[in-house]
């Protein structure tokens, strides 16, 4: 909760998340793991082989993987639902590390896609996934809608 707090408040620093918990109340499932990375195994090549599933203390970075549905084909898909790293620990090879397990977790469980939502703002974030593979499948865009209980 507390990495996917920070995610979006360095990119929207004045806004307030503490909505983020019903988010992983309801999503946060035994078929959508964490995997945190303690302090010492910061380092690129240590990363995967020491993630573990739950208990860290103060962890530098997190991944959380679930599933999706291919909207097109309609088949379940694995899904990044969050990846940080924290920013002291960033550009050591983690992020790059933690999508690697993501597509061997994926793998094994016989998806043939990994999918993520990056916001258009990250610029750091979609560098990375552009450098890992990841392609542009489709656009979410949003509206802003005035309330209609607003007077005008």
């Amino acid at each position: 909760m507390k990495f996917m707090q920070r995610t979006y408040q360095e990119l929207y620093p004045e806004q307030d998340f503490s909505h983020l918990a019903q988010t992983v109340e309801r999503y946060l499932t035994n078929e959508s793991p964490v995997w945190w990375v303690e302090p010492e195994a910061a380092n690129p090549i240590a990363v995967v082989t020491t993630m573990l599933s739950r208990g860290v203390s103060s962890p530098v970075a997190c991944l959380w993987l679930g599933n999706s549905v291919d909207q097109v084909t309609g088949d379940r898909h694995a899904c990044i639902f969050l990846l940080y790293v924290a920013p002291e620990h960033r550009r050591r090879g983690i992020a790059s590390a933690l999508v690697q397990h993501a597509i061997a977790w994926s793998q094994a469980r016989g998806d043939r896609q990994l999918g993520l939502q990056v916001f258009q703002a990250n610029q750091p974030a979609l560098n990375l996934y552009q450098k890992l593979g990841f392609q542009t499948q489709a656009l979410w865009m949003v509206k802003p809608l005035e309330s209609p209980l607003s007077e005008p």
